[in-house]
């Protein structure tokens, strides 16, 4: 069961009882359905029924501009639980930090990283609400004690690090998941400090999942449904090229096949068509 807790101005969910009586506390959720919210968006883009009208009509709109979204966001699926199973079961990683978790869906980090050791410790940090009402779905079941959940905003770096504290031990690697969020923090917020911030946080030995959508491939399609999707959300989406993604892993040691489109990242399956686009960069790096 969860319980909920107030860490300097953060709200965390866990996975042990309340106030030892084994019953969910709750939590205030106010839910905006006058504007699309992202995490919404890529939920209907997945296919959920997590969603409203507006976020509807902004991935539909979206989805006319760019009709290769909806692969996109599934291939940019398919990279976390890659990158998450190969550092859980190849490196031997037992901390993961997944940061803009989003409404859950199949093969969560927990649930990736568990399956190869159900000691594993997963903290979950987002700040949309419709991702704070799923989150006890998204605790259910796990493990008690290896599974934290925190209401929290990304720019406030110090305090997700404080509270993520209260379940991984950082003396002992991490793996920092951003999957589908930097693109939510725009240069005025400097993306760049706010990850090397997290990094330097973090021991030698810890790693840093990365994946963002691109300004310069299929601009003009990425361009205007990125347009389209800003002027109906309440969080607006700032694109990167390849070279400002490839900053962020500034001072790391990335994998190999390095920064490349999401779908070409150590693909499960088939080789991918090489001649096909997709409009986002994945990477994985270590940090040394």
């Amino acid at each position: 069961m969860c319980a909920a807790a107030d860490l300097k101005g953060i709200s965390v969910l866990t996975d042990e009882g309340s106030a030892g009586r084994g019953e969910p506390t709750e939590l205030p959720v106010v839910i905006d359905t006058s504007r699309a919210h992202q995490a919404r968006i890529y939920d209907y883009w997945l296919g959920g029924k997590d969603n409203f009208a507006v976020d509807r009509e902004a991935a539909e709109q979206a989805l006319a501009a760019y009709p290769g979204l909806r692969r996109g966001v599934r291939a940019q699926r398919a990279f976390l639980g890659n990158a998450v199973r190969y550092l859980a079961g190849t490196v031997g990683v037992r901390q993961f930090l997944d940061i803009g978790t989003g409404i859950p869906t199949a093969s969560n980090t927990h649930e990736v990283a568990q399956a190869v050791d159900p000691q594993a410790h997963v903290v979950y940090v987002d700040n949309d609400p419709m991702v704070l009402a799923h989150a006890r779905a998204l605790l259910t079941g796990t493990r008690p004690g290896t599974t934290n959940y925190l209401d929290a905003d990304l720019r406030d770096t110090e305090a997700v690090l404080t509270a993520a504290a209260a379940l991984l031990d950082f003396r002992e690697p991490i793996a920092v998941l951003m999957i589908g969020v930097l693109q939510l923090i725009s240069d005025r917020d400097d993306p760049r400090a706010i990850v090397a911030r997290l990094m330097e946080a973090v021991p030698s030995g810890s790693w840093l999942a990365l994946f963002h959508p691109a300004s310069d491939i299929l601009a003009d399609e990425i361009g205007e449904a990125a347009r389209r999707v800003n002027v109906r959300s309440a969080n607006t989406v700032t694109l990167r090229s390849r070279s400002e993604v490839e900053q962020f892993f500034d001072g790391l040691e990335l994998l190999d096949p390095g920064l490349v489109q999401v779908h070409r990242w150590r693909p499960e399956s088939a080789a991918p068509d090489m001649n096909d686009e997709v409009a986002g960069y994945a990477g994985l790096a270590r940090k040394p």
